[in-house]
């Protein structure tokens, strides 16, 4: 694969799922793979837990902030490839025209933001988000690309949200 593609990966609020599918597919896609990520309803800041366990874990942080998706739609806007929810409410509200229309996929995975009473169970709930969301992007970069049609790719990306562990 010659060029770097695109990737915006959508939930809600920007500030959970979408932040942690945005940084692995940076981080582990680097120079194939380029992500963004967004939301129909941005929240105004990353989750903290996310930030966290992302900064913990090596990754870079520093250009993550919850964003709307109006940022990547309408004329000169960033063209994307790929389109991935990852929330059921991102999954079933009205999107704005993308530019090339890219190829769309839900990767749902269960909300980690206040899944528990005390700061080490929403820990504990981010792990597993994270977990869920590496598996998902690991299948994806583990796809031969360049060497499947528009079908093929749309119906790869859509078993990836449907089969894997954890989907919602």
């Amino acid at each position: 694969m010659g060029d770097i593609k695109n990737v915006l990966v959508l939930c809600t609020g920007n500030s959970a799922r979408s932040v942690l599918g945005e940084v692995l597919i940076n981080e582990l896609g680097k120079g194939r793979f380029r992500a963004f990520s967004a939301g129909s309803q941005p929240t105004g800041t990353p989750n903290p837990f996310a930030v966290e366990l992302l900064d913990g874990l090596g990754y870079d942080t520093s250009y993550v902030r919850s964003k709307s998706w109006d940022e990547f739609s309408g004329e000169g806007a960033v063209q994307m490839d790929y389109v991935i929810t990852v929330c059921s409410s991102a999954a079933g509200e009205t999107c704005p025209y993308w530019a090339g229309a890219p190829l769309s996929a839900h990767w749902g995975i269960p909300d980690p933001t206040g899944a528990g009473e005390t700061d080490e169970e929403n820990r504990s709930a981010f792990r597993l988000a994270h977990v869920r969301m590496k598996a998902r992007v690991e299948a994806f970069l583990a796809l031969p690309l360049e060497d499947m049609d528009t079908a093929a790719q749309k119906k790869a990306l859509t078993q990836i949200g449907s089969e894997l562990e954890g989907a919602a």
